[in-house]
């Protein structure tokens, strides 16, 4: 049995890019877990519903993945950037201390979204083998309307492709639990991209459907 963290900035983040994997370790025995960086927040906005909302899609999805337990530092959405990078690490860092997974899943530090590139540079401070000598691989995600709008610098490569055929339905009937997230084709969080996606990742990889991510990481 593996322990497995999935890192996400946001919610949905964590379906988006690596649903169907979550799905598949479950299946084979691993325990899992899901650490939430942001959310909606009063403070900033959001009102009463929308935060209220989207605590029950968590406790939703959570239930669906079957987590061992969920993890929220319930910091602001899209103000990552305005709170000393010290304590991101501290705070992320804190909890795969603490958990000490074998495998973790991260956003892509290419992604759009500054959200995501900050959390890949606080994990990746974070996985220095010395401070954490339980990770051995790290693998980072692509989210649909974030990695692939990226046009400038560096880039997605996948070089790891993971089967989900198996599970690929399932991913998209969670997905689905988050409403506000999901529109109709082409908009980038539809369930068609969702397929289209998975089929192309399958394609390369000769599967039916798959999930592709870039190896940052990884010590045998």
């Amino acid at each position: 049995m593996n322990k497995i963290l999935v890192i996400a900035p946001h919610p949905d983040d964590e379906t988006l890019g690596c649903g169907g994997i979550l799905l598949r370790h479950k299946a084979e025995g691993d325990e899992v877990h899901w650490l939430i960086v942001t959310g909606p927040n009063e403070d900033y906005g959001w009102s009463a519903e929308q935060v209220r909302n989207r605590a029950e899609e968590i406790n939703q999805v959570s239930a669906s993945y079957g987590f061992i337990k969920t993890h929220n530092l319930a910091l602001p959405a899209v103000r990552l950037d305005t709170l000393p990078m010290t304590e991101l690490i501290e705070k992320v860092g804190s909890i795969i201390k603490t958990l000490q997974p074998e495998v973790l899943y991260v956003p892509c530090p290419c992604d759009v979204h500054t959200d995501h590139k900050i959390i890949a540079q606080v994990v990746n401070a974070c996985t220095k083998w010395f401070r954490c000598q339980s990770v051995r691989r790290v693998l980072a995600y692509e989210t649909l309307s974030e990695t692939d709008f990226n046009r400038i610098g560096e880039v997605f490569r996948p070089n790891v492709f993971i089967d989900i055929s198996r599970y690929l339905d399932r991913k998209i009937e969670i997905m689905k639990i988050y409403t506000s997230e999901v529109g109709d084709f082409p908009f980038p969080r539809s369930e068609k991209t969702i397929r289209a996606l998975a089929f192309l990742r399958g394609s390369q990889s000769g599967y039916h459907a798959a999930e592709a991510f870039q190896l940052l990481f990884e010590r045998i």
